[in-house]
């Protein structure tokens, strides 16, 4: 029988482990990863496939062409938003005050716009502010392509003024055209002296939306809006101001110009323009101004290469823990650092750093090897000083990275390389592919609470199908990326290796 007072000593393994501290124990990691040749050619094979597909898409991609007066405008690929319909308009130098009654308006689209603008120029995606009319949502101020305010309701006749004080903008609302109501104030900062001020009409496209697993098909159709205007008054400051004469101008902007979904064609309706009988004005419009939800992301476009590149990193990421418990080797590694979760933190560090600079090769490359493809098609490129563009090339990035995170622990739990990877890729992808055949409201959520909602990193503007912010995509994916870190860290404490 044992003597119970003999004590056991419980055995310790002879190595000084971790005396190098935690930057020895990464650089151990890092010497593993490079010493690996098939996995830098996993790297790589991820950082090329996404600028070879980048070029595929682009390269495969329609010209997307703006018509006026029979020619092709090159389209901004960063500029998403409309600026169309139909504005009649006169010079204003300095301050004033432009007054007009909507007495009629057709409800061609439940957000059709009748009311006053001012603007800085023709140009395309100038400075404006608007006050109108609109048949379901009452009065509104418009300005920046992206600001809508709501002033009040009450259906036609309306009685509306837009205000020019410097660079402050005034809208006001009237059912009567004596007590008045102010609906909003804007500052237009780039707005000149001599602005352009005149009654404008704009109905937006009919858009059809058809999605099925995988793919998504937008058409529009366009609407006429038309409205009458009368008690017409334009009062400059200055009363030495010339009268001038009303200027029709078919679409600010150019055309109605936009870089939304491509239309099918007009309606039958009467052609855009205006006439004016005894002060009172006939204008008809179409296209709308204000934000486009329904146009193409190009930069989440054509980075889509980094689907492919998943695959890739995915399995690194299992491979690189997977593969020293199939050898037996992680015996060693924990006998020379027995603190097993400082082990795990150093694999994922040093994983994700890696697959970072491997995502930002191929991001960066895929958008600089495609800009010559879309000027080809007289598309132009958004630019890097685009910081929306920015943070989705970076983000692409940090999205590997994390995904490479990600799969590390799921193999660190399962300790099998091919149900891992199978679950990951499942988890990332299977949410996209079954939400874009879902109706959006049910996709949303599908997408939204599983980590393919990191993603979401790469827009670089709102549409109407988006389910979550890009930053707080990318923090759902994290959140799942640490919970699988946790439980890995617990299972390899709790379980012999």
């Amino acid at each position: 029988m044992a003597d119970p007072t003999t004590t056991t000593t419980p055995y310790r393994s002879p190595l000084t482990g971790g005396r190098d501290g935690f930057g020895g124990l990464l650089r151990a990691e890092w010497t593993k990863l490079r010493s690996v040749r098939r996995w830098l050619l996993t790297l790589t094979a991820a950082a090329v496939l996404t600028v070879l597909v980048g070029l595929l898409i682009a390269g495969g991609s329609g010209i997307q062409d703006v018509s006026s007066g029979g020619g092709k405008q090159k389209v901004k690929l960063a500029d998403h938003f409309a600026d169309g319909g139909q504005f009649v308009e006169r010079e204003l130098a300095g301050d004033g005050e432009l007054v007009a009654r909507v007495s009629t308006q057709e409800r061609s689209a439940g957000r059709a716009k009748a009311g006053l603008m001012i603007r800085a120029s023709d140009a395309f995606g100038a400075a404006y502010a608007a006050v109108v009319v609109t048949p379901d949502h009452g009065v509104r101020l418009h300005s920046g392509y992206d600001s809508d305010k709501a002033g009040g309701g009450g259906p036609v006749p309306r009685w509306l003024k837009l205000v020019r004080a410097g660079d402050t903008i005034t809208a006001y609302e009237s059912s009567d055209g004596a007590g008045w109501r102010r609906v909003g104030r804007v500052d237009l900062d780039d707005l000149p002296r001599t602005a352009r001020i005149g009654l404008f009409v704009a109905s937006p496209d009919a858009v059809k939306v058809e999605r099925a697993f995988g793919s998504e098909g937008i058409s529009s159709q366009s609407t006429t809006g038309k409205a009458t205007f009368d008690h017409v008054s334009l009062k400059p400051a200055q009363p030495q101001q010339p009268a001038g004469t009303w200027q029709n101008r078919a679409g600010p902007g150019g055309a109605g110009a936009s870089a939304g979904p491509a239309t099918e064609g007009p309606d039958a309706g009467p052609p855009p323009g205006f006439t004016e009988v005894d002060g009172t004005f006939t204008v008809i419009g179409m296209g709308d101004i204000g934000p486009d939800r329904f146009g193409e992301d190009a930069t989440q476009t054509i980075l889509g290469g980094v689907l492919i590149a998943l695959i890739a990193v995915v399995a690194l990421g299992v491979v690189s823990i997977t593969a020293e418990f199939h050898r037996d080797t992680i015996r060693t590694t924990f006998a020379a650092t027995p603190r097993r979760g400082r082990v795990l933190a150093a694999k994922a560090i040093v994983v994700g750093a890696a697959t970072f600079v491997a995502g930002l090769v191929g991001a960066f490359g895929a958008f600089l090897a495609t800009g010559p493809v879309e000027r080809s098609k007289n598309r132009i490129p958004a630019g890097l000083s685009d910081p929306n563009v920015l943070r989705a090339l970076i983000g692409t990035a940090v999205l590997l990275a994390v995904a490479a995170m990600f799969a590390l622990a799921v193999g660190a739990i399962l300790r099998r390389g091919a149900p891992a990877i199978t679950l990951v890729l499942a988890l990332l992808l299977i949410p996209r592919i079954v939400g874009s055949g879902l109706p959006v409201s049910t996709g949303a959520w599908l997408e939204r609470l599983t980590p393919s909602a990191g993603f979401a990193i790469q827009r670089t503007f709102d549409r109407y199908d988006t389910t979550i912010a890009p930053w707080a995509g990318l923090g759902v994916l994290c959140a799942y990326t640490a919970v699988a870190l946790a439980i890995a860290a617990w299972r390899l404490r709790e379980r012999d290796a």
